[in-house]
């Protein structure tokens, strides 16, 4: 069996190509992890500048006829306790 020999400068060249790759993907990766922050930060954004709404109902209130309706057309959260 023949031991087949590399050249040396088709070896660095291989190894030159391969970090050029490596960097990359490096480049890539960061870029990747960056977006994904950026990405977070915005959902984040948007999610926390809408106004909470809290609606309390209470079922015991004059005759016990509390009713709610919600969004009611134009009124929102407009309650009708059973005298219209």
């Amino acid at each position: 069996m023949e031991d087949k020999q590399i050249p040396y400068f088709v070896h660095e060249a291989n190894m030159a190509r391969m970090e050029r790759g490596s960097k990359r993907l490096w480049i890539v990766l960061i870029i990747t992890i960056i977006l994904l922050f950026a990405s977070n930060a915005f959902w984040l954004y948007e999610w926390t500048s809408y106004d909470e709404v809290v609606t309390d109902v209470d079922i015991d209130s004059g005759n016990g006829n509390a009713n709610y309706i919600g969004n009611d057309g134009d009124f929102q959260g407009d309650i009708n306790n059973g005298k219209n």
